[in-house]
């Protein structure tokens, strides 16, 4: 059976995971820093979408410390979730690469610039 499509924010949450553990708000920035501003995760979304990925052995909690009394979570991207972002990376590409040629071919698209 194959995957369903991976939701944007879901595909830049794992990416902001793929070099390095983070917590929450160091996730959040590295999406809006990969996006270019575009995506602007609100908090409770991103926990929530954490928790799903968590669930789906996507990401899981590497650690967790106390800081200024307040429990800071770092997550990280399992092998399974590195398999996925890999998956849907390719997936992309293929449906860019399919919409470039068709966009190449017509005239409405030279030199690899925008549409």
């Amino acid at each position: 059976m194959k995957e369903t499509p991976m939701r944007e924010p879901t595909f830049l949450i794992l990416t902001a995971l793929v070099e390095a553990p983070q917590h929450g708000y160091a996730i959040l920035e590295e999406v809006r820093r990969i996006s270019d501003g575009r995506v602007d995760l609100r908090a409770g979304t991103l926990y929530a979408a954490l928790d799903r990925l968590r669930a789906d052995g996507l990401a899981e909690v590497e650690r967790e410390e106390l800081v200024q009394s307040r429990l800071r979570r770092y997550y990280r991207l399992t092998a399974l979730g590195a398999q996925r972002l890999a998956e849907e990376t390719a997936r992309l590409r293929s449906n860019a690469d399919a919409a470039t040629v068709r966009l190449r071919r017509t005239g409405l698209l030279t030199n690899g610039g925008a549409a």
